[in-house]
């Protein structure tokens, strides 16, 4: 039980996941598509009941009138028929033979069945459904000579006489087939015995069989043709057939009637079912015979049948809806959901940093309310980022001025050193050179409070270095500047960038030597960058180990110009300025600076 149960649960679970994922418009979809299917089908559904209540009502009602006329017809032909024997027994011929008969007188047979013709013909002629009549006496059969007599069968052997001994009353027996004249016609027969004058007491040797062909009692229940599958029998108390001419049975008859005390049929049910098909069926008893019923059955399906039409009617219209349903969800869902699209739009912009896109309409529902909504909301985020902007470039501009900054003392100590050295041993003229050189220096290191200066003026600023350095370590080394393209000089760049880096190679580079040192600094444009190469040919460096260190803040002085400029760069251009280094041990170092090259306005 628990497994049914979460699987159940699974499954349920699914469907609501599934659900969840469809969009807004088929979901719109699928609730107009379920509403008018549940709609019309309640309607149609609601409207076939009815119609097939009260159609069942009316047929069953109808059908009830049409057998309780039925029964009274026949009762009445019935009754017709009695009253013909009666009057048979009343003729004066008929007279003479019973007379005969209690004398058991055989010498006027003949001439007493010549009597009865005249009679029996009176009899069949009133009564056309009689198809013969036989009186059978002691003396002989009398009969209408127009028939044939089977001579081989005798009443007294028939179970028709048997009967007769069970009902002395007279009765009336169910279809057969008639042995007592030629033919084997089937038959319905009504016996009952002979009487003989006044005060007309039955004679027990003698009866009347009058017969009826079966066909002509069929007419009477069918007089008025089969109607929507209805269907008119007659059939005795124990449910077997008294007229067997259209009996679709086998068998009895499926719903066998249940007599009542009163020798009436009881109250049927309105439905009965057989052979996996529903009937409505009607019963009453006859008058004539109480243990004939006349039944009519009528099929529900056949009843039903104009019901179909409604049926059909009813899925076309379903049909018909669901089209002009989906057509309308579609053209509604697309007026409903198109300001809610434009704001996706709008919101798939703004992915893509296009922090300047509104939101306009018209209209000033729910859906307008949420863009203006998000119109305020773009504005504020335009606001706070405009702030954050200002506050990082603040931050940036400080902690460039700081790294800036954290490159000047350490040079200044040195060349106020050197300088002092060379006031005190005389050598003013040098001197002078270097204060003028440091002098330049800190005007262009200055620029004016700019972050941003030439390449001009840097070049200048490194020339300016190399000049002190030339002063204070006399025939150490020597330095070229080229640039490629004099256009290049105008390009922008961080200041105190390429001081650093030359003092790298004269402090470490040329520790170990006093005379021979090389710089060289290359200038030039590689694929819309600023190439600046700077050389020497110093003792060298373990690249690998220097590009480690230039990823974090050394913790010492040593190898704290290349993370500064490294940092410092990544502020200005982030990913758009690289720097590489490389070397060998005493073969040299090389120092590579990708810059954008952003000219001067």
């Amino acid at each position: 039980m628990n497994t049914f149960t979460a699987y159940g649960r699974k499954i349920r679970q699914q469907i609501a996941g599934r659900y969840y994922r469809i969009s807004i418009k088929q979901r719109i979809l699928f609730s107009f598509i379920v509403l008018i299917t549940l709609s019309i089908g309640a309607m149609g559904s609601f409207s076939y009941w009815i119609a097939a209540q009260e159609i069942e009502d009316n047929a069953y009602a109808g059908s009830r009138e049409t057998v309780s006329k039925t029964a009274q017809l026949l009762d009445s032909r019935l009754n017709d028929v009695a009253l013909s024997v009666q009057s048979l027994m009343l003729s004066d011929a008929y007279r003479k033979m019973m007379l005969d008969v209690f004398s058991h007188d055989v010498s006027n047979y003949y001439v007493h069945l010549s009597d009865l013709q005249y009679v029996l013909s009176q009899v069949t002629f009133n009564q056309p459904i009689i198809e013969n009549v036989l009186i059978v006496t002691p003396i002989g059969d009398f009969y209408s000579t127009t028939q044939i007599r089977a001579q081989d069968n005798s009443f007294y052997g028939s179970e028709l006489y048997d009967l007769s001994k069970e009902r002395p009353g007279g009765y009336w027996a169910k279809g057969h087939y008639d042995r007592l004249f030629t033919g084997s016609q089937r038959v319905v027969s009504f016996v009952v015995r002979g009487i003989y004058e006044y005060p007309y007491t039955p004679i027990s040797n003698v009866f009347i069989v009058v017969n009826i062909r079966e066909s002509r009692i069929d007419e009477l229940l069918n007089t008025g043709g089969e109607q929507a599958g209805r269907n008119y029998y007659l059939v005795s108390g124990e449910g077997e057939a008294v007229v067997e001419s259209r009996w679709p049975f086998r068998g009895r008859f499926p719903w066998k009637p249940v007599l009542a005390e009163a020798g009436k049929a009881a109250d049927p049910q309105d439905h009965y079912s057989y052979g996996g098909k529903k009937y409505l069926v009607n019963y009453t008893s006859s008058a004539v015979s109480p243990d004939w019923i006349i039944s009519g059955m009528q099929s529900r399906d056949q009843l039903l049948g104009k019901l179909q039409r409604v049926q059909r009617i009813t899925l076309y219209v379903i049909v018909v809806f669901l089209l002009a349903t989906w057509l309308i969800s579609n053209q509604l869902t697309s007026v409903l959901l198109k300001p809610l699209f434009k704001l996706r739009r709008l919101m798939r912009r703004v992915e893509e940093n296009q922090l300047s896109v509104v939101y306009e309409s018209r209209y000033e529902d729910e859906v307008a309310q949420v863009g203006f909504q998000f119109n305020r909301m773009m504005s504020e985020i335009k606001t706070l980022i405009a702030d954050v902007k200002t506050k990082e470039e603040d931050k940036r501009h400080a902690e460039i001025r700081a790294l800036t900054a954290q490159m000047e003392p350490h040079f200044l100590y040195n060349t106020l050193n050197t300088i002092y050295c060379k006031s005190v041993m005389g050598e003013n003229d040098d001197v002078n050179e270097m204060i003028l050189s440091l002098s330049q220096m800190f005007q262009i290191g200055l620029s004016g409070g700019k972050d941003l200066i030439t390449l001009a003026d840097e070049l200048s600023h490194v020339r300016q270095y190399f000049a002190i350095q030339q002063k204070c370590y006399e025939g150490l080394f020597e330095y070229t500047v080229t640039v490629e393209d004099e256009a290049l000089l105008t390009c922008l760049m961080p200041k105190i960038i390429l001081q650093p880096v030359v003092e790298n190679s004269i402090q470490h580079g040329f520790s170990d030597r006093t005379i021979g040192g090389r710089i060289d600094i290359t200038v030039s444009r590689e694929q819309g960058l600023l190439h600046i190469c700077i050389t020497d040919n110093g003792r060298g460096l373990d690249a690998v180990r220097v590009k480690q260190g230039m990823l974090r803040a050394p913790q010492s002085r040593k190898g704290y110009a290349l993370f500064n400029i490294r940092h410092r760069l990544a502020l200005y251009y982030g990913d758009e300025a690289r720097m590489d280094v490389g070397g060998e041990p005493s073969k040299g170092s090389r120092t590579d600076l990708w810059i954008p090259s952003e000219e001067e306005r």
